[in-house]
C-alpha cells in the first residue's frame, strides 16, 4: 500500500492505475459526469460500480448505522490514519488478497479530515458475475457440495483468525464456482478462538433465517446449514 498526501487528507493506492486518482474520484458525481458508472447496488446506502481505463471497480462510501447515524451519517473522530475504517479495510483486504484469499482485489481508500474528525471512502475490484448468496438462493438451490465447499471456505478464514465483523448472507458472493468474501470494514486478524468463531457462525445464521423470513421461497433450510457446519468442521484446526 502507498499513501499519498492530499488537500484534504490521503489517499492510499495499491492498485497501479489509481496512483493517480484525486478525492473528487471517490465521489459517485464524478463518474456520473463522465459516463462511467456502470452499475450499482443498493442497501441502506447506494454503492457504486464504475469504469476506469478498462478495469471495473465499486466505490463505497463509510455511513454510519445505528443510533450514531442519528447525529452524524458519515463523519468519524479521527484516532490515527491507520485507523480509519477505509485504510483499515484497504490493508486487511491487501494482505488477504496477497495470501491468496478469495477477497475482492484492493485497488484504493480516500480519507479527508475536517477538525477531530474524518470521512472516508473505499475502491475495489468488481468481481464481474458475481451474485450475493440471497440474490443467488432467491432464484437457484445450492447443491450439497456447495455448501460444503462454503463451510470450508469460512473455517480457512477462521483458521488464519480473520474475524469479519458482518459476516452475512449479502457479504458472500458466487462466481461460477467460487465463493468470495466481502465488506471486511472492522474486520481485523486475531488469535483464533471457538469463541468469535462460533459467534461469526451464528451471525450468518441468523441472516439466511432474516433473509428466509422476508422471502420464504429462499432456496436454504437445515439440511443446507447442516451441510455449511459438516464442511466447516472438516476444515477447521
Amino acid at each position: 500500500m502507498q499513501l499519498e498526501s492530499t488537500k484534504t487528507g490521503i489517499i492510499a493506492w495499491c492498485e497501479p492505475l489509481a496512483q493517480q486518482l484525486t478525492p473528487a474520484q471517490f465521489q459517485a458525481d464524478y463518474w456520473q459526469q463522465h459516463n462511467a458508472i456502470i452499475g450499482q447496488s443498493k442497501g441502506r446506502y447506494t454503492t457504486w460500480f464504475v469504469e476506469h481505463d478498462h478495469q471495473r471497480w465499486v466505490l463505497r462510501h463509510y455511513w454510519r448505522g445505528g443510533l450514531m447515524a442519528k447525529l452524524s451519517r458519515d463523519a468519524y473522530v479521527f484516532t490515527g490514519m491507520s485507523r480509519t475504517r477505509a485504510i483499515a479495510e484497504l490493508a486487511l483486504l491487501e494482505k488477504l488478497f496477497d495470501e491468496g484469499f478469495p477477497v475482492p482485489r484492493p485497488i484504493a481508500a480516500n480519507v479527508e479530515r475536517f477538525g477531530i474528525w474524518y470521512r472516508a471512502d473505499l475502491i475495489i475490484e468488481l468481481i464481474d458475475g458475481a451474485k450475493d448468496l440471497v440474490a443467488y438462493l432467491a432464484k437457484t438451490a445450492m447443491s450439497d457440495n456447495q455448501w460444503l465447499q462454503l463451510g470450508a471456505l469460512i473455517a480457512k478464514f477462521h483458521n488464519r483468525g480473520v474475524y469479519h465483523a458482518d459476516l452475512n448472507a449479502k457479504n458472500i458472493l458466487l462466481a461460477e464456482a467460487q465463493f468470495y468474501l466481502i465488506d471486511f470494514d472492522r474486520g481485523v486478524i486475531k488469535t483464533p478462538a471457538k469463541q468469535w468463531q462460533q459467534a461469526n457462525l451464528s451471525r450468518l445464521l441468523r441472516s439466511f433465517n432474516k433473509e428466509q423470513a422476508k422471502l420464504p421461497t429462499l432456496n436454504f433450510n437445515e439440511s443446507n446449514w447442516q451441510q455449511l457446519l459438516n464442511g466447516y468442521q472438516q476444515a477447521i484446526n
